[in-house]
């Protein structure tokens, strides 16, 4: 019987680590990835958006479709407005004495491709934990 609840805690925890914030919204720049709120946060560089559900996104976007259960935002800035800092996740994983290639997870999402890029300010705090049996990287975006 301890078995089983032991099984059943250990699961129950696993599954809370990674549980998707609904709350958070991504938004996309280019190729990479932000959150609706860091481009709030920027309206005097913003040229426009434009909303999309899961269902209906561009084909440009597809790749992001993994983000989108709550939809997901395209933003434009405008011509003399510079790219923020970014970085690549296997970058963020190497900091982290994490091999390059293993996922890291963002608000509950995992993102595979570690040569995808985020904005650097979206990272408001990271944490190595164990994820499936793999030690990965778990970042949230909005501070604590």
């Amino acid at each position: 019987m301890k078995k089983i609840l032991y099984s059943l805690l250990i699961f129950a925890s696993a599954t809370l680590f990674a549980q998707k914030n609904t709350k958070v919204k991504f938004a996309i720049l280019g190729d990479m990835v932000g959150t609706t709120t860091l481009f709030e946060n920027q309206k005097e560089s913003v040229q426009s958006t434009q909303a999309y559900k899961a269902a209906n996104l561009p084909q440009k976007l597809k790749k992001f479709s993994f983000i989108a259960e709550q939809g997901l935002t395209e933003v434009k800035f405008k011509n003399n407005v510079g790219i923020p800092d970014n970085i690549s996740l296997s970058q963020l994983n190497v900091q982290s004495n994490l091999p390059k290639d293993t996922p890291v997870i963002i608000e509950g999402y995992e993102f595979k491709d570690t040569n995808m890029r985020i904005y650097a300010v979206i990272a408001q705090q990271m944490e190595v934990k164990e994820y499936n049996g793999i030690k990965s990287l778990f970042i949230t975006t909005t501070a604590k």
